[in-house]
């Protein structure tokens, strides 16, 4: 199922997918999700007994179908759909994002000085197919106090953010140990976005 257009819908606002895409030379469209119909929105509540990686991977499929029904309704050009859907596990809970600063501040104590998972699921659909990929990372932070906690709040950057960190900010600071994909914790692994691109015949140089 080529696309001679070489071009996708990126069904996410975050900037951070948008510099990633940019990163391996992929022309995309951002496609944003409240342009989509009411009825088209995506529950993220996760569902009783539902284990994060399930979680992750049911929300980026959710994600990628409602953006191709979306794209269709509103008579776009025919291309292929991309989303995704990170999320911070700690002792096999799934942490949000902080709701103000007073939350972040409480997320960041709990992830000081241990290790966390972040799983980062990436989905493409097209007419009738969806494809899912994720990828799972251990980071670990070092200890850190209530004063630089609070400094890191006051900066803005845990606004919005997943765990309430960005690694390619100033939370790099924080990281004593990384396995796995570092776009991952960004919120796009590209190893498994590419796979994904090329399986729907988009060219990645």
């Amino acid at each position: 199922m080529a696309n001679p257009h070489q071009t996708i819908y990126l069904a996410s606002a975050s900037p951070r997918r948008r510099e990633l895409l940019k990163q391996i030379g992929v022309r995309f469209e951002v496609l944003l999700p409240r342009a989509y119909p009411s009825r088209m929105d995506v529950d993220e509540t996760p569902r009783a007994d539902e284990n994060p990686r399930d979680y992750v991977l049911r929300l980026a499929r959710a994600k990628a179908e409602v953006g191709s029904m979306a794209s269709r309704a509103r008579h776009l050009p025919a291309y292929p759909v991309l989303a995704a859907d990170t999320s911070v596990i700690l002792d096999g809970q799934i942490i949000g994002k902080p709701a103000d600063r007073v939350a972040a501040e409480g997320i960041l104590a709990r992830l000081a000085g241990r290790s966390h998972e972040v799983l980062s699921a990436v989905a493409m659909a097209f007419e009738e197919r969806v494809e899912v990929m994720i990828s799972a990372s251990t980071v670990e932070f070092v200890a850190l106090d209530a004063r630089r906690i609070r400094q890191y709040v006051a900066s803005g950057e845990s606004h919005d953010k997943a765990g309430a960190y960005a690694i390619q900010g100033r939370a790099a600071a924080f990281i004593a140990r990384l396995e796995g994909s570092y776009s991952g914790v960004m919120g796009l692994p590209l190893f498994e976005t590419t796979q994904l691109l090329q399986k729907f015949g988009i060219e990645v140089i």
